[in-house]
């Protein structure tokens, strides 16, 4: 029955979900931002080739990328419990989130910064600039764009992966359908979960879409 419980309940398994989503989304960009830019620079022919650094990260990124996220989730738990106290929660389901995420991010990451004009970085090359300087002020801001679109891409699949938490316990709106409309059978609750999970993944997605058109010089 539709009470004010179900109503607050709900109301705060939609701000859990935003509350992993985000701070999910933002530490794992924080992670996966500098390997995706390490393994463009560190690539044969590049500006700071070193194939010592390159060939690992790549293999890390493919292992952690291959491994399905429920599975990593069950996999971490030890860890989750060692940094966060606990493995249930929104906070504790932060963790595989950003392990999940990062590396996806990276990749994201590299394939924008690859669309980046070789001859602009050429140019900053033959002016003198610095490899740390090509990477801020030229790989970056040229990439600006593409990176906003993947931020809101990597956002809506963290969604994604914070509402199959909830099989274990990881709140937010996934526990709730998980726990009310799987196992008490309350088909009402499923359906307006899955509304809400729907409208915020396009809400995040438009406002992605219209930051990155508005950074895009070209436009």
């Amino acid at each position: 029955m539709w009470n004010s419980t179900i109503m607050t309940m709900i109301s705060l398994g939609l701000l859990e979900t935003l509350y992993m989503t985000l701070v999910g989304t933002f530490i794992a960009y924080l992670i996966g931002l500098p390997l995706g830019i390490l393994v463009v620079v560190t690539e044969k022919g590049s500006i700071l080739p070193a194939k010592w650094l390159n060939s690992p990260l790549n293999s890390i990124i493919n292992i952690t990328r291959s491994i399905p996220f429920l599975i990593l989730l069950i996999t971490v738990m030890p860890f989750t419990r060692f940094v966060i106290g606990t493995t249930y929660g929104s906070t504790a389901t932060i963790v595989p989130l950003v392990i999940s995420a990062a590396p996806f991010i990276a990749r994201m990451v590299e394939s924008s910064i690859k669309e980046v004009d070789k001859g602009v970085i050429e140019a900053a090359l033959s002016m003198g600039a610095s490899p740390f300087q090509i990477i801020c002020r030229v790989m970056i801001t040229e990439a600006k764009p593409s990176l906003i679109i993947g931020y809101a891409i990597i956002t809506t699949t963290v969604l994604g992966y914070s509402a199959m938490a909830g099989i274990v316990g990881g709140g937010g709106l996934g526990d709730i359908a998980i726990r009310y409309g799987y196992h008490r059978g309350q088909t009402d609750i499923m359906i307006v979960t899955v509304v809400l999970l729907v409208l915020v993944v396009q809400l995040l997605q438009e406002i992605g879409m219209r930051t990155a058109n508005k950074q895009d010089k070209r436009k």
